[in-house]
């Protein structure tokens, strides 16, 4: 919208902004932007405070008549809680087309949350993508080969194609595959302005609140159930967070490890 803003000068219309992510506004260089210190997602603050909306609005239309030049400007009050860096809100809208399939809805939303990955990379200079193998560039890759499974249950074959030299053996490789999809996202989320990104808990409830990454992992769960063997199970248990499985522990009990497995013998997870 910033860049867009010089168009409209040039037939002579003025033009004001709101910007939530300053160091872009700055690149950009929009003719007059008021930079607010809220969540992505919540430009005018908490949809639930009118007055303190209209505030923000009357700021960034004042700029039309003190900016002559180039302007940000910073806004100079923290929004209300629901719109502040303490409760995060997920910046993005994902609603694939319900016609698409399982693997189709996962790899547009990918597509949503890549500019922003690359945004938290850029900034941070590195990037925690890769426990299965794959390169951050390869994040689709990894996406195709968890969809595979999810749509046809080949929890023990590894996924088709050679494009990636993955780390692992099926089925450990799913629970690689579905932490570098989890960091992928993490990574999109992080780049919100402040600390507004989601901690561990809240990319969790919000994965399996309904996004497609959320659904392709309970349909890989509901596989690795189907396979009815203690490792399929310990790995289902590593995937899905606790809590997250048809409303319980994904973790298998002592007796599902297999017929060798004492019930009452205590049974040791590593999950690093």
């Amino acid at each position: 919208m910033g860049a867009l803003g010089h168009y409209i000068e040039r037939a002579g219309v003025a033009t004001t902004s709101i910007s939530l992510i300053r160091a872009q506004t700055e690149k950009v260089k929009p003719p007059r932007a008021l930079w607010v210190p809220f969540a992505l997602g919540r430009p005018l603050g908490s949809s639930a405070e009118p007055e303190f909306q209209k505030q923000v609005m009357r700021a960034a239309f004042d700029l039309l008549e003190t900016a002559t030049e180039h302007t940000v400007v910073d806004f100079p009050d923290e929004a209300p809680d629901e719109a502040g860096p303490g409760v995060w809100a997920c910046p993005l809208n994902f609603d694939p087309p319900a016609d698409l399939s399982l693997g189709d809805q996962l790899l547009a939303e990918i597509a949503r949350l890549r500019p922003w990955a690359l945004e938290t990379r850029r900034e941070r200079g590195r990037s925690l993508f890769g426990a299965s193998g794959a390169s951050p560039d390869q994040v689709d890759d990894v996406a195709r080969a968890l969809a595979h499974i999810a749509e046809h249950g080949e929890v023990h074959r590894m996924p088709p194609g050679d494009t990636v030299d993955w780390r692992f053996k099926m089925p450990l490789l799913i629970r690689h595959l579905a932490d570098d999809l989890r960091t992928f996202y993490h990574e999109g989320l992080a780049a919100q302005p402040g600390p507004g990104a989601p901690n561990h808990h809240a990319l969790n409830d919000w994965i399996f609140g309904g996004t497609a990454l959320g659904n392709v992992l309970q349909a890989v769960a509901d596989r690795l159930t189907d396979a009815d063997d203690g490792m399929a199970k310990l790995v289902r248990g590593l995937v899905i967070p606790e809590g997250h499985y048809r409303g319980g522990s994904a973790f298998p009990k002592t007796k599902d490890f297999g017929a060798d497995q004492d019930e009452d013998e205590p049974v040791t997870v590593i999950t690093d």
